[in-house]
């Protein structure tokens, strides 16, 4: 061992091993119908390290994983942890145009599948990259069945790899106004890092029941370990609706849960909201995306101060700001569009345009450091340089600190668009949009929408033997969600006779969003 594992914090693997080995009989996974307790999530996770490794994959493999919320999900992500695997979620909406865009980037060996659900897609994936390992939980056609291999191996002991802080636990795709997605290369340093700063901040229930309404593979595998640290069990909707959602919560008692703004709203939107015995519920962690603080209020006054707000974002993952259950405060109804303090465990500071600290209660870009940022893009020098010059991350947010200390996001410096927690890169559908015969220029913008916070609106300059109709409208918005899936296509067209330019000649988007947000209070919804 080298001197300087001396003071090489514990890891992930590590917490992995700790809290799985902590309980036997209790109950860890709540599905459907199965129950799992923590003895059998530590042996089925030892099984599947055992199939990855027969499979040919361990430590540095890269595996990516497309499944609905099903119990394997949770066991396979430890599983991948101990294996010392690099991980790759795709996201169940993203089209295959896009799966493989991240597969190829990521250099990834293997994909991990629900064959339920993604069968088809496993099986173009292959086609395109041949060297792809199909990995499927349960039988498949195109898949060694995962589950079947793993059940032939024997639980062992849980061991931990043989892994550094700096070595790369996870590469996740996310994209930006130019260009393609980027590969966020996270270090086992971080992750370990953000979940001290959750169990050190956010204030879980003592009785830790939670309720994961999202994806596993993505924002849920986050708790992952302050449950387990807890003692807690996971309650895993296979669907989101708002009745299942509230059935949830009243059957079991569940007393925390993890929601994105749309889903909120869903659920203040249902007959049920009014009627629920919402009693059991002491926390309900919110980000991903802005809140209407309007719904906020509404849901304050529903539920009582159970909301808790987290701030972050894959370059620096959930813990750069978080806003308490007390500090949302109906009598400082202003500080419901805040996404609370900055962590006291992450350096941050609002800079100009030089790299300079901006006055107090000025705006400036978010930027921060510490041992939760990202290693870098994958193969993406410049792009990472560009991410940490003057030796900060630039977060791409632009935020303001009110005299208390509070954080307000009040624009981006980028352009994506956060819509109901998922995020669209306006670049990739003006792209899509621009192949159309009709179209001469096209921007696509967020505006501001009462349930998705951000909808998706493409402002459309046509040729000059064009007219605008509602088939043409129809027309875009269909090639749009063929090429890259319904949550990225537009939700409404604007036509216009010319798009505003910068001094250099570039589409000013920031003058065409401008109309769309006037009379907002925030500046990204």
């Amino acid at each position: 061992m080298s001197q300087d594992a001396l003071y090489h914090p514990p890891l992930m693997p590590h917490l992995l091993v700790e809290g799985l080995n902590r309980y036997n009989d209790e109950p860890c996974l709540f599905l459907g119908d199965k129950v799992a307790s923590y003895r059998e999530m530590r042996e089925q996770t030892s099984q599947l390290i055992q199939a990855l490794r027969a499979s040919g994959l361990d430590k540095g493999s890269r595996i990516a994983v497309i499944s609905t919320n099903r119990p394997e999900v949770l066991s396979n992500i430890a599983a991948m942890q101990l294996a010392g695997c690099i991980g790759t979620p795709l996201h169940p909406l993203g089209s295959l145009d896009d799966h493989a865009y991240v597969l190829e980037a990521a250099e990834i060996d293997a994909l991990i599948f629900d064959p339920g659900a993604f069968e088809q897609v496993a099986a173009a994936l292959k086609a395109r990259i041949p060297a792809l390992k199909l990995l499927s939980f349960g039988p498949s056609e195109s898949g060694e069945d995962y589950l079947a291999l793993a059940a032939s191996f024997q639980p062992q002991p849980l061991v931990v790899p043989d892994i550094a802080p700096e070595d790369t636990a996870s590469v996740n795709f996310t994209g930006g106004t130019t260009g393609k997605p980027k590969g966020v290369m996270s270090a086992y340093r971080t992750t370990a890092y953000m979940t001290q700063i959750q169990m050190a901040e956010w204030e879980f229930p003592g009785e830790l029941r939670m309720l994961i309404a999202t994806p596993l593979s993505h924002a849920a595998a986050a708790f992952l370990i302050p449950v387990l640290q807890k003692g807690g069990a996971f309650y895993v909707m296979q669907g989101f609706s708002p009745d299942e959602f509230f059935n949830m919560v009243e059957q079991h008692r569940i007393t925390a849960t993890m929601l994105v703004p749309v889903m909120l709203y869903f659920l203040l939107d249902s007959p049920r909201s009014a009627t629920a015995d919402m009693s059991s519920m002491e926390t309900i962690f919110y980000g991903a995306s802005p809140m209407s603080p309007a719904r906020l209020k509404e849901g304050i006054e529903k539920w009582g101060q159970v909301f808790y707000q987290f701030f972050g974002q894959s370059e620096a993952p959930m813990v750069i700001a978080n806003m308490r259950k007390a500090e949302h405060d109906l009598s400082k109804p202003e500080r419901l569009a805040s996404c609370g303090r900055p962590s006291p465990w992450v350096h941050m500071a609002l800079l100009d345009g030089e790299g300079k600290a901006v006055a107090p209660g000025e705006p400036g870009e978010i930027c921060v450091r510490g041992p939760l940022l990202m290693k870098g893009y994958k193969d993406m020098p410049e792009q990472t340089a560009e991410a940490f010059a003057g030796g900060w991350l630039h977060t791409g947010d632009v935020g303001r600190l009110d005299e208390d200390g509070f954080l307000y996001i009040v624009d981006r410096t980028k352009d994506m668009i956060v819509t109901g927690g998922f995020n669209v890169y306006p670049r990739e559908v003006e792209d899509v949009l621009s192949t159309h015969a009709a179209v001469a220029q096209v921007v696509v913008i967020g505006v501001p929408d009462e349930r998705w916070g951000e909808a998706v609106k493409a402002v459309v300059v046509l040729k000059p033997d064009q007219q605008a109709s509602d088939e043409l409208s129809a027309a875009l918005i269909g090639l749009v969600k063929d090429a890259k899936g319904s949550v990225q296509a537009p939700k409404s067209i604007d036509y216009v006779a010319s798009i505003p330019l910068t001094p250099v000649g570039k589409p000013d988007k920031k003058a065409v969003r401008a109309s769309y947000w006037q009379g907002s209070d925030r500046g990204v919804g």
